[in-house]
């Protein structure tokens, strides 16, 4: 195998044909120690998360094919901690799109002058630039067709794929009472066939979720959510 690229939290690498490996680590993001699935650096290490992340991303992501939704997902490891999948083209030099169900984070951070800590938000989507220097800024629908990343259509196409994905993740975790307040996903072109596909992962890493109004850490949601 060819390691590519060595991420935050995966590291990749290409076993052709199309196809890469993916190899989740125990790192996750977060600053000062402490988690938050929003930050662009490595805030701390939890023994397990890798493997954590990858049971609830294989449990997603045949929920998702199976209702015929596009994404990179071919199959996975636990025990190696891998998961293959489609190479894809990333958008851009990469982008974020986070889909937000309750004000908290950097959405509260921000507007915090117009609501509330937790107050309900009606499946608010955002995207982001990833770009570490520059903080990963936030960016709107004008700007990234103006700057030649996504045109009008394929943005909204990938708000309404963002807003179905979520809603069922939403609606898996409700059947265990735990609510979703937001959620990161990432997006790119299949390589062979040019649609439009999730990649990545879905895990407790990159979303915040609460039981009985109370924040629930990655391992413990995974535990949760699967037991």
């Amino acid at each position: 195998m060819e390691k590519i690229y060595q991420g935050k939290t995966k590291d990749v690498y290409s076993l052709g044909k199309n196809e890469i490996l993916l190899q989740f680590k125990d790192d996750v993001t977060g600053e000062n120690g402490v988690f938050d699935p929003g930050a662009n650096t490595v805030g701390l290490r939890i023994e397990g998360a890798g493997r954590s992340g990858l049971k609830m991303t294989t449990f997603f992501f045949n929920k998702l094919n199976s209702l015929n939704i596009p994404t990179h997902f071919i199959a996975s490891d636990l025990d190696k901690v891998t998961m293959t999948v489609k190479e894809a083209e990333v958008l851009g030099k990469g982008l974020e799109v986070i889909c937000r169900y309750r004000a908290v984070g950097s959405f509260l951070r921000r507007y915090a002058a117009y609501c509330e800590e937790g107050q309900a938000l009606d499946s608010f989507v955002e995207v982001t630039i990833k770009d570490d220097e520059r903080g990963d800024p936030v960016i709107s629908d004008d700007a990234l067709a103006m700057l030649g990343i996504l045109n009008r259509e394929q943005y909204t196409e990938l708000k309404e794929l963002t807003k179905m994905i979520c809603g069922i993740v939403k609606e898996e975790l409700a059947k265990k009472d735990l609510e979703l307040y937001d959620i990161k996903l990432e997006f790119g072109h299949d390589k062979a066939t040019g649609e439009l596909i999730l990649i990545d992962e879905i895990s407790g890493g990159n979303m915040r979720v609460y039981k009985d109004g109370k924040y629930v850490a990655p391992l413990e949601l995974e535990k949760l959510f699967l037991s």
